[in-house]
């Protein structure tokens, strides 16, 4: 796992601001503090993940599946979901569209974060998040073509 655990620790921080801390310490039954050191990048908690029971309830509760995509990456792995969660919204012409969006939000980001020369924590977890969205975005789009629309 070595070179992994922060990987994932970002990935455990994304899915519970998703869900939201007092939503997810519901669904859990944990506390603040304890979502707050599965995520924690501090030595101290380094060995500290969260459960895999934990990892679903919020999932399942989440707009996106963070965690487990970010272990499917890990392992070279594509994620799709089942035809029981069919994409619905707009057809490929609208994907297409709200790709070439996400991905000029996306520059946009980088290019205010990388104008000292440094990229900081804040703006990594800025870059992150709009990853992410594309990902989100390029997702549906597989949907739809699977489908044929």
């Amino acid at each position: 796992m070595a070179g992994y655990g922060s990987y994932l620790k970002k990935h455990t921080e994304a899915l519970v601001k998703d869900v939201g801390i007092e939503a997810a310490c519901e669904l859990t039954g944990k506390s603040k503090a304890t979502l707050g050191r599965y995520y924690s990048d501090s030595d101290e908690h380094s060995d500290r993940f969260m459960p895999v029971d934990a990892v679903a309830a919020l999932e399942a509760a989440s707009s996106y599946p963070h965690v487990t995509s970010a272990l499917t990456e890990m392992r070279g792995i594509t994620l799709s979901y089942d035809e029981a969660r069919k994409n619905t919204e707009g057809g490929i012409n609208s994907d297409v569209i709200k790709l070439s969006q996400r991905f000029a939000m996306l520059m946009g980001e980088y290019n205010l974060s990388i104008e000292d020369g440094v990229i900081s924590m804040n703006e990594a977890k800025r870059l992150l998040r709009e990853t992410t969205a594309i990902q989100k975005v390029l997702l549906n789009m597989k949907l739809h073509l699977e489908e044929g629309k």
